[in-house]
């Protein structure tokens, strides 16, 4: 059996299969930063994260619905943040973390 050193799968963000992945996960975790830095400092935890989906919906995760709530009335705010970053965002949907 062929052993490939993870380095080499990883290091060429180009090509397709894990470098893909990973960074589309770089740019997932910057969005996710970029929003957070906007909210109020008592919010920004509960911002767990967010994600564009084709159509320019911008998708947030929050941490319980009370914070979903409080997360809806940032959406102006958000999607303001999310077209800052370069992503297409034309509308906000609030999700809640599902617990295990």
């Amino acid at each position: 059996m062929t052993l490939i050193r993870i380095d080499r799968l990883l290091g060429d963000l180009s090509r397709e299969g894990l470098g893909k992945l990973v960074q589309q996960a770089r740019d997932l975790s910057g969005l996710t930063a970029r929003l957070r830095a906007v909210l109020p400092p008592e919010t920004r935890p509960h911002l767990v994260g967010a994600n564009l989906r084709e159509g320019g919906d911008l998708v947030v995760v929050a941490s319980s619905p009370a914070w979903a709530a409080r997360l809806r009335f940032e959406a102006d705010t958000l999607l303001e943040a999310a077209r800052g970053a370069g992503a297409d965002a034309a509308r906000l949907s609030v999700r809640v973390a599902s617990r295990r």
